[in-house]
């Protein structure tokens, strides 16, 4: 059951990737998989069911590699104590591994496509990509850069500024990566290295 469950999830999101969360129905996914839409209720009672749960999952994956690199996996706000011993190198290594993430994972990419088409029709879409994509990780990083300006490991500028100057190079590569087809991994690299390197009072 699980296994179905999981091909429910993923042929419904490349749907919503391809043409939108609103133009898709529980009959177009229940076709894309070749079941019959009540053998599809079985797992999903709706469609807004299937969505909640591509969340989850998303959520609970970043959670996951958020511990693998350790970096922080909840907010600031909600366990600020996480945000004091993170290393530039554990910062550096989870975002070259955000943006293999956002541009290999098949689900990954799909649901960042969903709210890139949907962002412009649906207010909790909007919410939702600013979350993911914009400002959420901006103040992921604020965040993480503001408790290493308090032990005197960065170096620069304000966190906030930095923060952005550290994130944007990150949704912009990935667009030209949509755009070409090529991997920017060693652009973002050469960028988180530079940045290091000019920011960390050990590496100057």
């Amino acid at each position: 059951m699980t296994d179905t469950k999981e091909r429910i999830l993923e042929s419904a999101l490349r749907l919503f990737a391809r043409d939108g969360y609103e133009a898709v129905s529980v009959s177009m996914i229940a076709g894309e998989l070749g079941m019959t839409k009540a053998a599809l209720y079985k797992h999903y009672k709706s469609k807004r069911d299937i969505f909640d749960s591509i969340v989850e999952r998303m959520y609970r994956t970043d959670a996951e590699r958020s511990r693998q690199f350790g970096v922080p996996e909840e907010s600031f706000d909600t366990l600020p104590k996480s945000y004091c011993g993170v290393s530039w190198e554990s910062l550096a290594a989870f975002t070259l591994a955000q943006y293999d993430f956002w541009t290999q994972d098949a689900f990954a990419s799909n649901f960042r496509r969903m709210l890139t088409l949907e962002q412009y029709r649906s207010e909790e879409m909007a919410r939702l990509y600013r979350s993911c994509l914009v400002e959420g990780p901006v103040e992921y990083t604020e965040s993480i850069f503001a408790e290493m300006a308090a032990k005197g490991r960065l170096c620069g500028g304000e966190p906030r500024q930095l923060a952005l100057e550290f994130y944007a190079p990150m949704l912009l590569l990935i667009s030209v990566s949509d755009l070409t087809g090529e991997s920017q991994r060693d652009a973002l690299r050469r960028h988180v290295e530079s940045f290091v390197r000019r920011c960390s009072p050990t590496e100057n």
